[in-house]
């Protein structure tokens, strides 16, 4: 559910009084700095933008004694998880694809269908594996294997934590720039993570959405520098987090530790192309505002 503005007011206007109303009423809401003034938003929700409005017209203050109508009462309810998998088709595209790799390579343990969605393809002899030319793949047509390797994890703490900020990421971008572009910086960055991966680290067996969830991280983040938005409003614990466990993985302290290889090439290649297209929406989206 996009969001849309209601107030534009000077930075001057003390609004502290309206927002704890708006708290007290359970309306959902973000206020930003844009071009030297505030803005207001609240979900793009029924009838619920004018009622907001209305509000701030009689109560600019804010007013501890206010009883809301009842039409406020739908336009302040959460969406139920049914509602949030309704409003989130491409999302929900995306994950289920994952469950079903997931399945059938048994979490990276069937080898045999592993390598069908792998960068590189490869055949087992013995202890060792043979990784076929990435050229010679392409030029056979299998194109797929560009992006397929965000499709596959490597345990069930792999495919959960993945999931889960694919989840919480996409649905942003879904709501906020549709569904179909969702799909498209998936691909931009599951393609551009998985080459990164494969001219750092060479010939090697790696996969996963994590390289995807860094560009998303990216986009949103720079995007909501440039053209704030309550949508693409993440935590700053959230990004903090992202990045020191960005870096954290990079000083290979992690893998000392014993928790396997980190596809760091494609973190860092995901985070880049992610902010680069976060920027150049950001541009777009704060022109045509």
């Amino acid at each position: 559910m996009n969001p849309v503005a209601v107030l534009r007011l000077p930075l001057s206007t003390d609004l502290n009084g309206f927002v704890s109303l708006l708290r007290r009423l359970n309306v959902p809401h973000r206020v930003t700095e844009e071009s030297g003034q505030q803005v207001l938003w609240v979900p793009d929700h029924a009838q619920l933008a004018d009622e907001v409005r209305e509000l701030y017209e009689r109560f600019p203050a804010g007013d501890d004694q206010y009883q809301p109508p009842q039409s406020l009462a739908p336009a302040v309810q959460r969406p139920s998880f049914v509602q949030q998998l309704r409003q989130s088709p491409f999302t929900v595209l995306v994950l289920l694809l994952t469950l079903v790799v997931a399945g059938r390579t048994l979490l990276g343990e069937n080898l045999e269908a592993v390598r069908w969605f792998t960068f590189l393809d490869f055949h087992i002899y013995g202890d060792y594996a043979s990784f076929v030319p990435l050229a010679d793949s392409l030029a056979a047509g299998q194109w797929w294997r560009l992006v397929s390797p965000m499709l596959i994890h490597f345990g069930i703490l792999h495919l959960a934590m993945n999931s889960l900020w694919y989840w919480e990421l996409g649905r942003r971008i879904e709501r906020r720039q549709g569904g179909l572009m969702l799909v498209l910086l998936t691909l931009v960055f599951a393609a551009v993570s998985n080459y990164v991966q494969y001219r750092f680290s060479g010939p090697t067996l790696f996969g996963g959405l994590s390289g995807v969830l860094y560009g998303l991280l990216g986009h949103c983040w720079l995007y909501q520098w440039l053209a704030p938005n309550p949508v693409y409003h993440l935590p700053r614990g959230v990004l903090v987090m992202m990045l020191v466990w960005l870096l954290v993985c990079l000083s290979g302290v992690v893998s000392l530790l014993g928790f396997g290889e980190i596809a760091n090439g494609a973190h860092v290649g995901g985070l880049i192309i992610g902010c680069v297209t976060g920027l150049v929406g950001g541009v777009m989206a704060r022109r045509t505002a």
